[in-house]
């Protein structure tokens, strides 16, 4: 006969047992528990998709005029700063400018969360890799904050919840 051992590690839910419940490490999880109750994914999913939206879309708006009507320095900036390798600045622009107005406004108000975080995720590897290679930071934590809503979804409070899609 094997004896059975016993961890004295403590499981990573809450409330703990013994005397971790009482110790450092057990006020330390009761902390992290408040702050999880305090901050719920629906909470953290909508910031996170305005947030991001936000970065976007402004950026969008620096390339147009009106409802979309491109301007001249956005063409430029295609030609000259961005150049784009297989694309032709003037395609390039446009898909731009549609998709840094669409996807953002699609993950304000939380419809097809997942698939428009995956299109920005896709552009901010485009702009890192091809257009901006030293601006790695910014662009890991537009990564980071893509990911987050790409793997969790947009939340409680989205239209994807609404029509069962999340």
């Amino acid at each position: 006969m094997t004896p059975t051992t016993t961890s004295t590690r403590p499981s990573p839910s809450f409330p703990l047992e013994g005397n971790d419940a009482t110790g450092l490490r057990g006020r330390w999880n009761r902390l992290a528990g408040a702050f999880t109750r305090l901050v719920p994914h629906d909470l953290l999913a909508l910031a996170t998709r305005v947030a991001i939206a936000a970065i976007f879309f402004l950026s969008g708006r620096t390339k147009v005029e009106g409802f979309l009507t491109l301007t001249d320095s956005a063409y430029e900036l295609f030609r000259t700063e961005y150049k784009l390798p297989f694309v032709p600045p003037e395609l390039a622009a446009h898909l731009a400018a549609y998709a840094e107005h669409l996807f953002p406004v699609l993950l304000v108000l939380g419809i097809f969360t997942r698939l428009s975080a995956l299109a920005l995720l896709g552009m901010t590897l485009v702009i890192q890799v091809f257009v901006y290679p030293d601006a790695w930071p910014t662009h890991l934590s537009w990564a980071a904050l893509l990911l987050y809503l790409v793997g969790r979804g947009g939340g409680a409070l989205s239209v994807d919840r609404l029509l069962r899609i999340a």
